[in-house]
């Protein structure tokens, strides 16, 4: 039988760590999915970079750790940067983020980069990420993704990014809030046609929920019942065309009671790969 060999140097120690930054993956909901190796950094680190101080310090409670905490996000500056990476010459420095792998949509990656330049050793200790963890959840191709963080805030922005994904052979990752999900689907809705969405919300924590279905589906649900928490949206790659003219005469069909003809054959064209010109002249067949 295969035996796991572990070297004296992955071994947990009442050593202190190496001077260094120490990037360290705290849980997204459960607190008992921290890993081994994330807690035995924390105990040995001389200090943690973290988000909010409050967060992080319930998190050290319950782990029945006291360390100093100093504020590191995103209105850290230049000197709260050169700060740290100074600090790290002599002292083992931990980032954390308030849940999750630090550097998925937030500033640590200035940190990294500047710790790099001054010759600081710069270690991982991976654990929990809510855009992989939802991978896991939606049921969605997972061979091939694409993480995009989260969506511009303004409608026109919003709506351009969406429209520069829309040909990526990829499952798309996006992180949203509540009360902006039902717009964010509605864009998808309307640059993504067609394709299925995944709403993966309160991963891992009590009302943990993944829905799978259409974007209109999803709009419906989620305007009768407005959602709380965290939410990561997947949104499944383009599918090779074949549809037939009938298919493609019911999209357009359904575009046409919104859109003006141009901008039906767009959003069609889009969905299933036919030519936009050819698409146009039938949408002006249809409406007449």
């Amino acid at each position: 039988m295969a035996r796991l060999v572990t070297s004296s140097s992955d071994a947990p120690s009442n050593a202190a760590l190496a001077p260094g930054l120490y990037i360290v993956a705290t849980p997204i909901g459960n607190l008992n999915d921290i890993t081994l190796r994330a807690v035995d950094v924390l105990s040995r680190c001389d200090g943690v970079a973290c988000e909010d101080t409050r967060v992080t310090g319930k998190l050290m409670k319950h782990l029945g750790l006291s360390k100093p905490l100093w504020r590191y996000n995103d209105h850290a500056d230049e000197r709260d940067r050169a700060r740290l990476v100074d600090s790290m010459a002599t002292r083992a420095v931990a980032l954390v983020s308030d849940a999750g792998t630090p550097l998925i949509s937030d500033p640590g990656y200035r940190l990294v980069n500047a710790a790099r330049d001054a010759g600081v050793e710069v270690q991982t200790i991976p654990g929990p990420c809510a855009a992989i963890a939802a991978i896991t959840l939606a049921g969605l191709p997972s061979d091939r993704f694409l993480f995009a963080g989260f969506l511009p805030v303004k409608e026109k922005a919003r709506a351009d990014m969406l429209a520069e994904f829309a040909m990526v052979d990829a499952t798309l990752v996006f992180y949203e809030s509540g009360p902006r999900l039902t717009k964010t689907l509605g864009a998808i809705e309307d640059r993504l046609l067609g394709r299925r969405v995944a709403v993966a919300r309160e991963i891992t924590k009590l009302h943990e929920e993944c829905r799978l279905g259409s974007a209109v589906e999803l709009i419906a649900h989620y305007e009768a019942k407005p959602p709380k928490g965290e939410i990561v949206l997947l949104v499944e790659p383009p599918q090779e065309t074949d549809a037939s003219a009938e298919d493609v005469d019911a999209l357009l069909r359904d575009a046409l009671k919104t859109e003006k003809p141009s901008q039906a054959a767009a959003k069609v064209a889009r969905a299933t790969g036919a030519d936009r010109k050819a698409l146009y002249a039938r949408a002006l067949e249809l409406r007449e």
